[in-house]
């Protein structure tokens, strides 16, 4: 699924356990720092549409968290044409898995 916050509202409602994060779109630079607080640091600023690791910064704290925020934002603009935003955990050394559903 291409859009992010959709595909994680499904699977939330599925009962899939999703990595900890902020169900919805992320409006502004002040709500990214609030919802990474809520989360606790470190966490991962993506974009809804993203894809290829486009739209993606992780942030440490709460200046990175806004210049992430406004940075992948822009690049979502130009790259997907969509600049919705979504905040979760960022995990370390994560193992990865994906399937294909038909």
């Amino acid at each position: 699924m291409g859009d992010k916050i959709h595909s994680k509202k499904i699977a939330t409602e599925a009962k899939v356990n999703m990595i900890p994060g902020f169900d919805g779109e992320i409006d502004d630079e002040d709500m990214c720092v609030k919802v990474a607080n809520d989360i606790g640091y470190p966490v991962m600023i993506k974009a809804s549409a993203g894809g290829g690791g486009k739209g993606m910064r992780i942030a440490w704290n709460d200046k990175e968290a806004r210049e992430g925020y406004r940075l992948s934002k822009q690049e979502a603009r130009s790259s997907f044409g969509d600049d919705r935003m979504l905040v979760e955990k960022f995990i370390d050394n994560p193992r990865h898995i994906e399937m294909q559903v038909r």
